[in-house]
């Protein structure tokens, strides 16, 4: 059957807006529904939130595990637009975040990239990728799924924002040139632990992006040349590079935590209520 992406679109808005599970995705329905049509209805999305005056500040990346495309069938990762309402500096590493409008959300420790320059389609060496980075800080994004019990294909992924509901950032590191090579060795052997009142509830690692943020960097902005050439990365745009644990439930009334080794970031936290 043919796709109405604009049909797609009011229903995934809908969903959002009125907090209502939406019981079957979009994949489950037709047959027909693929990435190229889920990358559709997310740019109509982003235009109207655009049309609502709102503006994109960057990218969020999704499936940034390759163990993760043999088992949905993907060749490179995928990713959504982030904006200026859902992206929250945090004063201090610490910030409170309001979950009332989410439906069942959870958190995902991330190293989120400022973007110093364009990079270069087909760009690969980390040292390279780094040299278009102004800057690099531990954050948090927060995923929010419209779909019953977080079931969902790739292409539904990516038609609902891509899941984006917030993204919190740390403190950043400015990028020098003279700290190039060492972050290059750093990013993917870095660790981070996630806590929950203090308790801990899961570690991570830098090699979970991809094998590096860095190299997740370069994945992104290819993947977008090919799929979607307009979209590209600017200076000042930030990349939320995939999360470095698993997605985990949060609540009102938590507070969670997150903290490096292996990078000189401060740690993070946010208190949800």
């Amino acid at each position: 059957m043919p796709i109405d992406t604009t049909l797609l679109a009011d229903e995934i808005a809908d969903a959002y807006v009125n907090r209502r599970i939406i019981a079957t995705p979009p994949s489950a329905r037709n047959s027909g529904f693929d990435l190229a049509a889920a990358y559709a209805v997310e740019a109509e999305l982003t235009r109207r939130r655009r049309e609502c005056g709102f503006k994109t500040v960057g990218l969020k990346v999704g499936y940034a595990n390759k163990a993760m495309w043999r088992v949905l069938k993907l060749s490179t990762l995928l990713w959504a637009h982030m904006y200026d309402d859902t992206v929250h500096l945090a004063t201090g590493n610490r910030v409170s975040l309001s979950l009332a409008r989410t439906l069942s959300a959870k958190i995902e420790p991330e190293i989120v990239l400022a973007m110093k320059r364009p990079l270069v389609p087909g760009t690969t060496d980390p040292a390279a990728v780094l040299d278009a980075v102004e800057s690099l800080a531990l954050g948090f994004e927060i995923v929010d799924c419209v779909y019953a019990d977080w079931k969902f294909q790739a292409p539904d992924f990516v038609a609902a924002y891509g899941l984006h509901a917030a993204l919190i950032v740390g403190e950043p590191q400015p990028i020098e040139p003279a700290h190039i090579p060492a972050l290059v060795e750093a990013l993917p052997q870095f660790a981070v632990r996630l806590s929950r009142e203090g308790a801990l509830i899961d570690e991570g690692s830098g090699t979970n992006s991809l094998r590096s943020p860095a190299l997740c960097l370069a994945e992104l902005v290819a993947a977008v040349a090919k799929q979607c050439p307009a979209d590209q990365l600017e200076s000042g745009d930030l990349v939320s590079t995939g999360t470095l644990t698993e997605p985990k439930q949060i609540a009102p009334g938590e507070t969670w935590s997150a903290a490096i080794e292996g990078l000189d970031l401060p740690a993070l936290t946010v208190d949800f209520t």
